[in-house]
C-alpha cells in the first residue's frame, strides 16, 4: 500500500517535474553554457567583458537599487494595509477588492498611465507640485538617476504591492487574537504589539512575500522600458537589446547570466535569514 502511494506520488510529480525542467532548467542551463562561449565555439569570458562598455556597471546598479528599494517600500505599505484590512469587522471584502485592482491592470497599460503621470512639464504629479507652490519636475530625466529611481518604485509598486498585502493579510489572519487581547490587558500598546506579536508571527509570510516579489523586482522589464527606454539600462532591458542583434547574442546570454546569479543570490539570502530564524 505504502509503495503504491508513493508510485501515485511519483506518477503526479513528473509531469511538474518535465515542465520545469523544459522551461526552466533547460534555458537557463542553455544561457549559462552560452554566455561563456565564443564565436570560434571555445571557451572565453569575453562576452562578459563586453558588457563592461556596454552600460553593465549600471544596468547592475539600476537593478539592484530599484529592486530592493520597491521590496522595501512594498513591504512597509503591505505591512500597514493588511493591518488596517485584518482589524475591520465590516466591509472587509470590499476594500480587499479595491486592494487588488491594480493587479488586474496590465503592466504595459500602468507604464503608459504613470507616463502620462510623470511627463514633463504637464503631467499629473507636475500638476500637484505647481498646486502647492513647488516647481514641475522632470521626474524620467537620466541625468538625476535618485529621481527617476524613485519614479520607477512609486510606478512598480502601484501594481504589484497588492500581492503582498494579500500573503499579509492570510498571515494576519491566522495570528490568534487571544495574544493581541492579552498583550493588551499588560499595557502593550499598538506598535509594541505589532513589533512583538505581528512581526514575529509574519515571518513565514514575509519570506514568501520577498521570495516572490524579489525575483519578480529582478526580472522587471516593460515598465522600465515604456518609461525610460534603455536609460538608464536594467539588466533585463540590456539583455533584450542585446539578443535582438545576432552580432550580440552572447553577449545577452552573460547579461541574463549575471541576472539570474542576481536572483539566486536573492534567493539564498531570504532562505537563509528564514533558515536562522526558526
Amino acid at each position: 500500500m505504502r509503495l503504491q502511494r508513493v508510485s501515485l506520488t511519483t506518477l503526479l510529480i513528473i509531469p511538474a517535474l518535465a515542465y520545469v525542467a523544459a522551461l526552466v532548467i533547460y534555458p537557463a542551463a542553455y544561457a549559462v553554457v552560452h554566455s561563456f562561449i565564443g564565436p570560434n565555439g571555445r571557451f572565453t569570458l569575453a562576452n562578459y567583458e563586453a558588457l563592461v562598455p556596454l552600460g553593465l556597471k549600471l544596468a547592475i546598479i539600476t537593478t539592484l537599487v530599484v529592486s530592493f528599494g520597491a521590496i522595501f517600500f512594498q513591504l512597509l505599505i503591505a505591512l500597514a494595509v493588511a493591518s488596517v484590512i485584518a482589524k475591520l469587522t465590516r466591509a472587509r471584502s470590499t476594500l480587499m477588492t479595491l486592494v487588488i485592482i491594480p493587479m488586474g491592470v496590465a503592466t504595459v497599460v500602468s507604464a503608459v498611465l504613470f507616463s502620462f503621470i510623470f511627463q514633463y512639464p504637464g503631467g499629473i504629479a507636475n500638476e500637484i507640485m505647481r498646486s502647492i507652490g513647488l516647481a514641475p519636475v522632470y521626474w524620467l530625466n537620466p541625468k538625476h538617476l535618485p529621481i527617476v529611481y524613485m519614479s520607477l518604485i512609486i510606478a512598480d509598486s502601484w501594481k504589484t504591492t497588492p500581492i503582498m498585502i494579500l500573503i499579509l493579510y492570510a498571515g494576519m489572519l491566522r495570528i490568534p487574537q487571544e495574544l493581541y487581547e492579552s498583550a493588551a490587558i499588560d499595557g502593550a500598546g499598538p506598535l509594541r504589539r505589532f513589533a512583538r506579536i505581528t512581526v514575529p508571527n509574519l515571518r513565514s509570510f514575509i519570506g514568501i512575500s520577498l521570495l516572490i516579489r524579489g525575483v519578480s523586482e529582478f526580472n522587471i522589464f516593460a515598465l522600465p522600458l515604456i518609461l525610460v527606454g534603455y536609460n538608464p539600462p536594467f539588466l533585463t532591458t540590456l539583455t533584450y537589446e542585446l539578443y535582438s542583434s545576432a552580432i550580440t547574442v552572447n553577449e545577452s546570454y552573460a547579461s541574463a547570466t549575471i541576472l539570474l546569479a542576481l536572483a539566486a543570490i536573492l534567493i539564498a539570502i531570504v532562505y537563509r535569514v528564514q533558515g536562522g530564524r526558526r
